[in-house]
C-alpha cells in the first residue's frame, strides 16, 4: 500500500474535495497526510486522514484567517496584489520546506491541487509521481478559451479570441510575482522552466471535478485528463428542519464560505424573493451575525442559517442563487435545479459563462438590484431547463466521480507512467 500527500492551497473547499479522494483511498488501505500551515487542520474531519504542518515561521497558528479575509475581496483591483502576495509566499514557503517534509514521511507519491504549484514542482524534483488535481476550473490553457477568471461568454468569432489573447496577457501580467517565485523554484530544483500554474502539471494523470458537458469545447486537453466530475464522500441521509410549502416557489442561496458575509447581497436576493412571493433559505456559512440575519428575514427570507444539507436542499429547490462556486453548480446540476449565478472571484466568471453556455441557468453581476433578480428568477421557476439538467445530471451520474478517481491515483502508482483517458479501466 502507497503513502499518498496532499499539496492543496488553504480554502475550505479544495480541502474538502481532497479529503473525500483522500477518505476513499484510504478505505482501499492507503494512508494520506495533508502537507499545510497548521491552521488548514481544523477543515479534515476524517480523523484517519493525518496532518502535517509547515510554515511555523512565514504561516504561524492564527494567520490563515487574514490570508481568508483578503482572498474574500480578490474581485477589488485594489486589493489583489495583496491576495498574490499571500499565494506566492505560500508556494515559496511550500517549495522550501515540502522536500525534506515528504522525505520524513516516507511519502511514495503526491495528490496535488492545481491551484498550488509548488506540490508538482516538488514532485518533479524528488522524481516522484503525482496527479494534479483541478478541484476548481483547470487551469489548463487553450487559445480559444478564455480563462476561468475572466469574465466573458464563450465566443467562435474573431473578436472574441482577441478579446481572450488580450485578457490573457493582462492576467500573466498581474501574476507576474508569483510567476517569478515558480521560476526561482524551478532553478533551485534544477528542472525546466515554467511561467505559471498551467506549466506545472502532471504528466501521470489530470482529474477534474468537472465533466466534459459541463465545459466549454476544448479541443486540446492532454490525453491523461480525466473529467470525473465532483469528489465527495460518501453520502449521508441528511434531511433540514424547513418546512416548505410546495404550493411557492422555493429558492436557495448560498455564496460559500468566503463569500457568506456579503449582506447586501443577500439582502437583495430576500427583497427579489419577497415581490416573487418565494420561499427563501440563505445559508451563509457562519459569515454573518444574529442581527444580520434577522435583518434579511425582515428583508423577506423565511430561513436564515450558517449551513444546510446542501445536497438535499437542492433536491427541493426550484431555483439556486449562488455565487458560482464550482461545488455550488455541480450539485445543483445533479439536483436537476436551475441555477442564477452571481460570480465575486476567482475562477466564478468562468462557472458562469459555463452555466450559460451549458444552458443550465444564468447569470448576473453581483451588484444587481431586486428587480433583476426577482425577474431572473421567475424566469427560471416559470421556464425551467428541464432538457440541458436532464443531460448534464446524466453525464455527471456516469462520470465517476471519487471512486474513479481513486482508480486513476492507484493506477498512476502501480504503472509509474502515464494513464491515459482511453487505457483506464
Amino acid at each position: 500500500m502507497s503513502h499518498f500527500g496532499v499539496v492543496a492551497p488553504a480554502f475550505y473547499s479544495h480541502f474538502q474535495a481532497l479529503q473525500a479522494l483522500s477518505s476513499a483511498l484510504i478505505d482501499r488501505g492507503h494512508r494520506v497526510t495533508f502537507f499545510q500551515q497548521a491552521d488548514a487542520r481544523r477543515w479534515l474531519t476524517d480523523p484517519r486522514v493525518g496532518f502535517h504542518a509547515l510554515g511555523a515561521l512565514s504561516h504561524p497558528p492564527g494567520s490563515l484567517d487574514g490570508a481568508l479575509r483578503r482572498a474574500a475581496t480578490s474581485n477589488n483591483p485594489l486589493k489583489l496584489r495583496g491576495v498574490i502576495r499571500d499565494l506566492c509566499t505560500t508556494t515559496r514557503m511550500l517549495c522550501h520546506e515540502l522536500p525534506p517534509a515528504l522525505t520524513q514521511d516516507g511519502i511514495d507519491a503526491l495528490l496535488c491541487d492545481q491551484m498550488e504549484a509548488a506540490g508538482g514542482l516538488v514532485a518533479e524534483a524528488l522524481a516522484m509521481p503525482f496527479v494534479s488535481v483541478a478541484c476548481a476550473l483547470p487551469v489548463n490553457r487553450e487559445p480559444h478559451i478564455p480563462l476561468a477568471v475572466m469574465p466573458f461568454a464563450y465566443g467562435e468569432d474573431e473578436r472574441s479570441r482577441r478579446m481572450y489573447e488580450g485578457s490573457q496577457r493582462v492576467y500573466d501580467w498581474l501574476m507576474r510575482p508569483l510567476r517569478d517565485v515558480i521560476r526561482r523554484a524551478s532553478v533551485q530544483f534544477g528542472i525546466e522552466p515554467r511561467d505559471g500554474l498551467h506549466q506545472c502539471l502532471s504528466p501521470y494523470a489530470q482529474i477534474s471535478q468537472t465533466i466534459t458537458a459541463f465545459d466549454l469545447p476544448r479541443q486540446h486537453l492532454p490525453a491523461t485528463f480525466h473529467a470525473v466530475g465532483p469528489l465527495r464522500g460518501q453520502a449521508v441521509a441528511s434531511t433540514g428542519p424547513w418546512a416548505i410549502n410546495p404550493e411557492r416557489p422555493f429558492v436557495f442561496a448560498s455564496l460559500g464560505t468566503l463569500q457568506g458575509g456579503r449582506l447586501g447581497m443577500f439582502r437583495q436576493i430576500a427583497k427579489a424573493c419577497a415581490r416573487l412571493d418565494a420561499q427563501l433559505l440563505i445559508a451563509h456559512c457562519g459569515g454573518l451575525r444574529p442581527a444580520q440575519e434577522e435583518r434579511l428575514r425582515r428583508d423577506g427570507a423565511t430561513w436564515v442559517t450558517d449551513f444546510a444539507p446542501q445536497q438535499w436542499v437542492l433536491d427541493h429547490a426550484d431555483a439556486v442563487v449562488t455565487h458560482g462556486g464550482l461545488n455550488t453548480v455541480m450539485d445543483a446540476i445533479k439536483a436537476r435545479t436551475p441555477s442564477l449565478v452571481m460570480p465575486i472571484g476567482f475562477d466564478q466568471p468562468g462557472v458562469a459563462a459555463r452555466v450559460k453556455h451549458a444552458g443550465v441557468g444564468v447569470s448576473l453581476g453581483r451588484h444587481a438590484r431586486a428587480n433583476a433578480i426577482r425577474d431572473a428568477l421567475a424566469r427560471l421557476i416559470e421556464h425551467p431547463p428541464a432538457e440541458p439538467l436532464h443531460r448534464l445530471a446524466t453525464a455527471l451520474d456516469q462520470a465517476g466521480g471519487t471512486s474513479r478517481a481513486a482508480d486513476i491515483v492507484e493506477q498512476v502508482v502501480r504503472a509509474g507512467r502515464p494513464v491515459p483517458v482511453e487505457t483506464h479501466r
